[in-house]
């Protein structure tokens, strides 16, 4: 029994679709088959994006009244599988929400979990998923067994969101069940953190800073080359901990993933967790003043100085080109 029917947990900010969901979208469509987009709340304007991705069709649980998305996103999941669409695989993103919903259904169903993923192939009826472990340095391939769905979450930036597939699908109501003592709990305020440019895990430029800095003060240089190249800043985990950004900034394994264009590692050695987050990059530039430091090993273009030096005459160099 081949793969015939694959769902992808969706997610949208207003009628704007997440890059995840949009890169999951992408990756079912290119698996073959009939893709699904199952929304959290109404797809709204984010229907086209869905349906250009690879949802011929998209659930939608409409307005949870401020219910938890977890409680309420797999009851009304269990409820579409118990009446007869039943998908032979579930992708979700790795974040809160899919995290989430994907350990609810598990436990409603009855299924196994594979989770922290990069990769997946289908072969058949065989569906295996790629993850990485010890930091990235080993590849382990699992293969699902057991009844479907299979169920599988995956890091953002995994696949490359292609759109074109074609026009927005038929958009069906999926009912929240009653969700007794779980439903108890409601969403009462949301706090976002304001941030100015493109984000960090969207932007074709990053800036990423880390011990070699030397002090939290001289981490706004990394600010400002970003904001001179039009990008984002970043860091490792190292000065995060130190508490010298916000864990928001963090690039890494426990971070977040980026892909940009160009990636300008300063006064980063290049831990294997923070190597894990950046190394997808098309283009490594590091600056370090040990010429022994692993972030050499990935990049592309590498400059053996003090970032104290090197820094400000590349800012410097911007301003003057206006």
């Amino acid at each position: 029994m081949s793969i015939n029917n694959i769902w992808v947990f969706a997610q949208a900010d207003g009628d704007t679709a997440s890059t995840a969901t949009l890169e999951l979208l992408s990756k079912a469509n290119r698996l073959g088959g009939s893709v699904t987009a199952f929304v959290v709340g109404s797809a709204g304007g984010a229907a086209a994006a869905f349906a250009d991705h690879g949802a011929a069709k998209i659930y939608e649980t409409g307005d949870l009244a401020g219910a938890l998305p977890g409680p309420a996103v797999s009851s009304a999941m269990q409820a579409v599988i118990s009446g007869g669409d039943a998908p032979d695989l579930i992708m979700f993103p790795q974040n809160y929400e899919g995290r989430d919903v994907m350990a609810r259904l598990s436990v409603k169903l009855d299924r196994t979990v594979l989770t922290n993923s990069t990769d997946i192939t289908v072969d058949g009826d065989s569906v295996t998923v790629q993850t990485p472990i010890f930091g990235g340095s080993k590849l382990v391939n699992s293969t699902f067994t057991g009844e479907r769905p299979f169920l599988a979450a995956f890091r953002p930036k995994s696949f490359e969101a292609v759109g074109g597939a074609g026009a927005a699908g038929e958009i069906i109501a999926a009912a929240v069940g009653e969700l007794g003592a779980t439903g108890g709990a409601t969403v009462t305020a949301v706090h976002v953190e304001e941030t100015s440019g493109p984000k960090l895990d969207e932007a074709a430029v990053v800036v990423g800073g880390g011990r070699g800095l030397g002090d939290a003060e001289k981490y706004e240089m990394i600010e400002t080359l970003a904001k001179l190249l039009k990008g984002a800043p970043g860091a490792s985990r190292a000065i995060v901990d130190a508490g010298w950004v916000p864990y928001s900034y963090q690039v890494g394994q426990t971070g977040k993933v980026v892909k940009p264009t160009v990636y300008i590692a300063a006064g980063i050695s290049g831990a294997t967790q923070h190597m894990v987050g950046m190394k997808g990059s098309k283009n490594i530039i590091a600056i370090n003043k040990d010429k022994e430091a692993p972030i050499f090993g990935v990049a592309d273009l590498g400059i053996v100085g003090d970032v104290h030096k090197v820094l400000p005459q590349l800012i410097a160099a911007l301003q003057a080109r206006g």
